[in-house]
């Protein structure tokens, strides 16, 4: 293992000097100008400051040394503000457990031809009588959490592939703007992960209305990365090379099995994110804090190791992370 998260193919390491300005020898002189910008913002408790963490928020930035300090201070600051979104926040959470046997999100085995990795959601599997929108979210971000660990990953990126097939209009009506809102600031604005391009397929209209809601809180620069197929998936393997997708997206790869990610996740017994690994309240009394009773205790949902569920009560109450 290289020092210092420099673990790249050499492929890679060409790739990340061209697009990103990465340059080995100017390593220890970018990662101490991030550093000493810490001062500056003495409200953050910045809670990891090794150089192979700092990397990864150089990477997303292209070595752009001010715009990497804010992602940075921006992913600790979104946690301190959103203390809720991050308690109990690992895989056997029963919210999240059920997301991730749902396949929210789904992750393909292989990468494309860019080396970026896959992720995929098939919306129909969103059973919201179980759990809401908010334990997706928390799933997607524990999955970015472990994925963005790999050095190949942080030069790469990612691709988001959401098929739509079979979402129903009541389905949508779960989809709450304050909550869309909350969770594009996340991924947006305070995640160190490159995402190149976002592609709906299959959308039916109503979809289309949801991302016209979307759209005020999105960057143009994002906006940008959004591509709507509809039903024609010829257009998406302008994209995402045809042969690593499975049959779903019409790719010769067997078709998804929703366990694939779940079982990698749920399984990985040394990927521990706890509270004190996002936040630290202590050190924060300046923050505004929220209720420190998690209403899973009350609202949960029964799921075993073969993927069946017993519902054991409503869903949880997504108005608990998105009260003020």
């Amino acid at each position: 293992m290289a020092e210092y998260g420099w673990d790249l193919s050499e492929d890679t390491r060409r790739k990340a000097y061209h697009e990103l300005h990465e340059i080995p020898s100017q390593r220890r002189e970018t990662i101490d100008a991030v550093k000493e910008q810490m001062e500056t913002r003495p409200d953050i408790a910045f809670l990891r400051t090794d150089d192979a963490f700092i990397i990864r928020f150089l990477r997303a930035r292209k070595y752009h040394l001010f715009e990497a300090f804010k992602l940075y201070a921006r992913y600790f600051e979104y946690r301190q503000i959103n203390q809720s979104l991050f308690k109990k926040f690992y895989a056997n959470e029963p919210g999240i457990k059920a997301a991730l046997l749902d396949g929210f999100p789904g992750v393909l085995p292989h990468r494309d031809q860019h080396g970026r990795k896959i992720l995929v959601l098939f919306t129909a599997n969103w059973d919201n009588r179980i759990y809401g929108l908010i334990s997706i979210y928390r799933a997607i971000l524990l999955t970015l959490e472990k994925l963005i660990e790999d050095d190949e990953t942080q030069v790469n990126g990612f691709v988001i592939v959401v098929d739509w097939s079979q979402f129903t209009f009541k389905q949508s009506t779960c989809i709450q703007p304050k909550m869309l809102k909350l969770m594009i600031e996340g991924l947006q604005d305070c995640f160190p992960a490159r995402f190149t391009a976002i592609h709906f397929i299959n959308q039916p209209w109503y979809i289309e209305a949801v991302f016209k809601v979307m759209k005020p809180f999105l960057k143009e620069k994002t906006k940008s990365k959004i591509h709507m197929h509809g039903n024609n998936l010829a257009t998406l393997y302008g994209h995402v090379c045809q042969e690593i997708l499975p049959a779903e997206f019409g790719g010769p790869e067997p078709s998804y099995h929703i366990h694939y990610w779940a079982k990698q996740l749920i399984g990985d017994e040394s990927f521990c994110f706890g509270d004190k690994q996002i936040y630290w309240p202590d050190h924060c009394p300046a923050i505004k804090t929220r209720s420190e009773t998690f209403p899973l205790d009350q609202y949960t949902t029964e799921v075993h190791t073969d993927g069946n569920t017993n519902k054991k009560g409503t869903q949880l109450d997504e108005e608990f992370f998105l009260e003020d």
